[in-house]
This record gives structure tokens, C-alpha cells and sequence, in this order.
């Protein structure tokens, strides 16, 4: 079996620190600068002939720049006749722009998998796609972990199961949320939700009762939180007890910290896919749990070419 390296950009190292702990390796030594023009410069100080891989990159902001180093470190790597190369991008980014939703624009998430495979990856490890059909966008292996065992283990340590509801912020989320659901044994509720404009959401209506429940809003990401805190105002209108969240990719871009500080909602749980900036890991109903063991497992298991059905809860 060829040896297991694990190199990181600059997007989440202290993920990429994390997971290698988990396994109980060093990670791989490289030089990720940038040129005074802007270009990035790329240097693999290992020797990786013959090697097994992992590249570990989240496509968070500033996601260009990010995209680009992971583009370029595949490249290296392949050019050093690595033996296999896998791309484990914890937070996939232009994830949403996965199909045409008006005339003469991109399908970015498709492009994004196209220079992923013609840099040189022969496998992806992703978590909480945004929908699971980007999976097909690629010719090669794709593994879409989820964060849902870390969420689910924290929700079951910290709530009565009797008073939970998970809420599905829109009808899109609701097969997400039905799954979460049913491994808590608690009810299902949706908010019916218009969108006026990009990053711009209204609630117009809770479907299902929450009356003296625990609402829980489940999503796999949370942006400029204005879904969040409009389906939190809605349901609590609708006589909920209490209002929290989960999500696994907390993106928090923009107004969103504000937004929460200001609505009724009492905790948001996240994920370590994505790093928190300064205002966000400052505030006080953000707690963020880490997915270095899911991912450091899906990493080994993918090495050692064991099953990872597990993982796919």
C-alpha cells in the first residue's frame, strides 16, 4: 500500500492539524505564497512519488484564491508522480450554482468539478453537499460525507427528545431534515419560505404544529442567516417554546452575525468546515463542533480501500 500524506492551503489549517492528529501523521510540508501581482505560488517540499495523496481545501472565502491554491496543489503533486491524488474539500464551494436558474448563466458548480479533474484528482471527499446531485457533475469518485453524527450526538446530549421539532427552513431542505428527524424521533415541521432576491429570504408560514416545542432548524449551511432568523421570527409566532439551529457549513457572510444576535434564535451549532471569522467566533450563540474525526476516518478508510457506508448517515 503507498504511504498516506496530507498536505493543506490555506483555507482551514487548523482543520487540516486536527485530522492529522486523528490519524497520527505529520502533515506534509508546503509553501502556499502570493507573488506581489496576486498569483499564488505553489511548493511541495515532500517527496510524494508513488503516494496516496489527500489535499485538504475548503472553498470558503476568500473562495477564488482558495479554489486556485487547490487547482495548483494538485497540479504539483500530480507532477511529482504522486500515485493517486483525492481533493477533500469539507465545504464545497459554488455549490448552489448547480443549474440554470435564468437565462445565459453558468453552471458553476459543474466547472468547479471539471478543473478539479482536469488538474489531476482522482477522487473527492466532500461533506453536505448542497444537493447530492453535483455528485454526477464529476467522472471520477466522489464520497458526500456528512456532518449529521457530530450534530445529532450534540442535540441528543443537550435537549429533551420529547420537546424537539426539527424545522426545515424550505421545501428544499425537507429530505435533509426528515432524515434528521427520524433519527431523533421527533416531529417535522417546514417553513414555507419566498425568496424576493438572492441572499434575501421572507418566511410566510410554518407548516406543522410547534406549539411549547423546541424548534430546531436544521440546514446544511447558513450564509447571510436571513432564512435562519425570518424562519425563527415565524415560528416562534406560531407558539414555539424555544428556537435553535444547526448547520454544517457556517459561511456567515455579510449582516449574518447582526441578524443573530438580533433574533430570537438561542444557539446556532456549526461545524469546523468552514473557519469562523473574528465577529462570528465572538459570538456568544455560535458554538462550533469539529468534524476532524469523520473526515480523518473517511480519509483512512478511503486509503486503505475499507467501506465508508458507514460515514453516510
Amino acid at each position: 500500500m503507498n504511504e498516506l500524506c496530507i498536505f493543506t492551503g490555506n483555507s482551514n489549517p487548523i482543520l487540516a492539524k486536527k485530522i492529522c492528529t486523528y490519524l497520527n501523521i505529520a502533515l506534509g510540508s508546503a509553501k502556499v505564497n502570493t507573488f506581489s501581482d496576486g498569483e499564488i505560488q505553489i511548493e511541495i517540499h515532500d517527496n510524494v512519488r508513488s503516494k496516496d495523496i489527500f489535499i485538504i481545501q475548503s472553498l470558503c472565502s476568500p473562495v477564488n484564491d482558495n479554489l486556485v491554491e487547490l487547482l495548483l496543489m494538485i497540479d504539483a503533486v500530480k507532477r511529482s508522480s504522486a500515485a493517486r491524488i483525492t481533493a477533500c474539500m469539507p465545504y464545497y464551494g459554488y455549490a448552489r450554482q448547480d443549474k440554470k436558474v435564468a437565462p445565459r448563466v453558468p453552471i458553476s458548480a459543474k466547472l468547479v468539478a471539471d478543473l478539479l479533474t482536469t488538474a489531476g484528482a482522482n477522487r473527492i471527499i466532500t461533506m453536505d453537499l448542497h444537493a447530492g446531485q453535483i455528485q454526477g457533475f464529476f467522472n471520477i469518485p466522489v464520497d458526500n460525507i456528512y456532518a449529521a453524527p457530530v450534530l445529532l450526538q450534540h442535540i441528543k446530549n443537550h435537549f429533551d427528545h420529547s420537546e424537539i421539532m426539527i424545522i426545515s427552513p424550505d421545501a428544499g431542505g425537507v429530505e435533509r431534515a426528515r432524515a434528521f428527524a427520524k433519527r431523533l424521533n421527533a416531529g417535522l415541521a417546514i417553513i414555507d419560505k419566498r425568496r424576493e432576491a438572492p441572499n434575501k429570504a421572507k418566511a410566510m408560514a410554518v407548516i406543522g404544529d410547534v406549539t411549547d416545542k423546541i424548534a430546531i432548524i436544521f440546514d446544511d449551511m447558513t450564509d447571510t442567516a436571513g432564512t435562519l432568523t425570518e424562519a425563527a421570527t415565524a415560528i416562534m409566532a406560531s407558539g414555539a417554546k424555544e428556537v435553535h439551529a444547526c448547520c454544517a457549513h457556517p459561511v456567515l457572510s455579510g449582516p449574518a452575525v447582526d441578524r443573530l444576535n438580533a433574533s430570537p434564535i438561542k444557539s446556532l451549532t456549526v461545524t469546523d468546515t468552514i473557519p469562523l471569522k473574528a465577529n462570528a467566533a465572538a459570538c456568544n450563540k455560535i458554538k462550533t463542533l469539529s468534524i476532524a474525526e469523520l473526515v480523518g476516518e473517511a480519509i483512512i478508510r478511503s486509503h486503505k480501500g475499507l467501506s465508508l457506508s458507514t460515514l453516510f448517515v
